[in-house]
């Protein structure tokens, strides 16, 4: 609106110097036109009223003055021997031929002559045209006034009637651009507004929009609501998180006080009070460590790809979990392939899939460990032949703090939830389902992604060949990390690694 201003001031002050030039041009143009009208009548030299050519140049003027009609701001005047005698009889603003001035300039001239004076009434322009005589005549002019201030003050006018008018435009421009910046910039205002408003303890708070809307400000409202449904999800699982570490270790803190204030002198009961609160403090160790771990899953870094035999991977499984207890341990099936993935997270959730499986067996049932490749996505599988998962507890099985029992088995809860972790991490998922004959069937997948080889058939085809030299160039100026393996998906398409989720 600034900028706006300022251009119609100029614009004004353009106007206001144009239409004064063009007033000052007109009196101009009618002072000539005067000047032509006289010249021509003494050019006739006959008298309209006789008919007959005029004998002096006193009756010239005195003839001319007679039959002249002068306009509004006009007036016109005779000098005889630097005297004025004759004169048109219309009312005017102010007299020249009474300015001593004007007289004395108009008996001195000597050609015609056109001049600027400033007067009560304001500016007026006269025009002075000698009448040349014959030898014994006087010395005579025609003197033609043009009185400019009444044309001024019609220029003044109008330009002020410009000047409001620019500024009722500008006041209404004003108030419409207030009112449309308005409406366009609310969604702003709503979410600075909003940003105030949101503290740690309320992430409940949104910003209004109008769901036709399609505009830039309407979208940034859009993205700035689905920030904070994503920060009061991450607020929420933060707040449950610690609520439930919290509520579970208090637990075992509660049991380690109670031993304590109840221990007696007798060294018999010290020994197996200290043996209790050793197994709390254990049991409280391996909360801590699972609960870093649920930390780390969120992290970057928290997956170190590699290339992963699957058969030696589920090998290595069977072999580490059967030292977890005994049990009728087997290797169900073994996909034959090579896939980029972290094998350590990849064992720890087969470990651990195998321990909870351990709590809900007994001596003599089966467990097995198996991989398959399966429509792009390899699955890790873990069975048993124990008691099964009740179809109420599939749901929330995975999440934290959840026990298929509570007879104390020794868990904290936190196991499954570690797995689900790494199958996100590696862009897949966990599950469980019964298993024919009774127990349960927990199976982690994900996206198989193999590692280029080298020696295999260029999956581009003939048309790659044309790049080859271009390849080897580049080739020589880079140092490739040979440790993180290039990634291809089934079908020979290059891929990228994906990390946590």
């Amino acid at each position: 609106m600034f900028i706006v201003t300022i251009a119609l001031g100029l614009n004004l002050v353009v106007v206001d110097a144009f239409m004064n030039a063009r007033a000052k041009m007109a009196v101009e143009t009618e002072l000539q036109h005067e000047v032509v009208k006289f010249r021509e009548f003494t050019e006739r030299g006959v008298d309209p009223t006789t008919g007959r050519p005029f004998s002096d140049v006193r009756g010239l003027l005195h003839g001319y003055l007679a039959e002249a009609v002068p306009e509004q701001q006009e007036a016109l005047f005779s000098v005889v021997d630097g005297r004025p005698t004759d004169r048109t009889r219309n009312p005017v603003p102010v007299r020249l031929d009474l300015r001593p001035d004007v007289v004395a300039a108009a008996g001195s001239a000597r050609s015609t002559m056109s001049r600027t004076i400033a007067t009560r009434q304001g500016e007026a322009v006269y025009a002075v045209v000698p009448v040349t005589a014959g030898p014994g005549q006087p010395t005579a002019s025609l003197v033609i006034v043009e009185y400019t201030d009444e044309a001024l003050d019609d220029v003044t006018q109008v330009v002020k009637v410009i000047a409001l008018a620019s500024l009722a435009a500008l006041l209404i421009a004003g108030g419409i651009a207030w009112f449309v910046a308005g409406r366009i910039l609310s969604p702003l205002r709503q979410v600075r507004r909003t940003a105030e408003a949101i503290s740690e303890s309320d992430l409940t708070r949104r910003i209004e929009t109008l769901p036709e809307s399609r505009d830039d400000v309407t979208r940034l409202a859009v993205t700035f609501n689905g920030m904070l449904d994503r920060l009061e999800t991450a607020f929420g699982a933060q707040r449950a998180f610690l609520d439930d570490a919290a509520h579970e270790l208090r637990t075992p803190l509660t049991v380690i006080r109670g031993h304590l204030e109840l221990m007696g002198d007798d060294p018999a009961d010290r020994v197996d009070t200290t043996r209790l609160l050793l197994e709390e403090i254990g049991r409280m160790n391996r909360l801590v460590d699972d609960l870093l771990v649920l930390a780390a899953a969120d992290r970057p870094d928290f997956l170190t790809p590699g290339e992963v035999d699957l058969t030696d991977l589920v090998v290595g499984a069977v072999a580490r979990a059967s030292a977890l207890a005994p049990r009728r341990w087997s290797v169900s099936e073994t996909a034959d392939a090579v896939v980029v993935a972290d094998e350590q997270r990849l064992t720890q959730a087969l470990v651990q899939l195998a321990s909870n499986a351990v709590r809900f067996t007994n001596k003599g049932d089966r467990l097995s460990i198996g991989s398959v490749l399966h429509e792009g996505q390899v699955e890790l599988t873990v069975r048993d032949s124990g008691l099964g998962v009740p179809d109420d507890l599939k749901a929330t099985i995975f999440d934290r703090f959840t026990r298929g029992d509570q007879r104390g088995a020794g868990g904290t809860g936190i196991g499954l939830a570690i797995v689900r972790s790494i199958a996100l991490a590696h862009g897949g998922s966990v599950g469980v389902a019964d298993t024919e004959g009774g127990g349960a069937s927990f199976t982690l997948s994900f996206p198989a992604r193999f590692p280029v080889d080298p020696e295999r058939e260029d999956p581009f085809g003939d048309n790659h060949a044309d790049d080859q030299d271009q390849g080897e160039d580049q080739d020589q100026g880079e140092d490739q990390d040979a440790s993180v393996p290039t990634l291809v998906a089934p079908g020979g398409t290059q891929t990228g690694w994906i990390g946590a989720t």
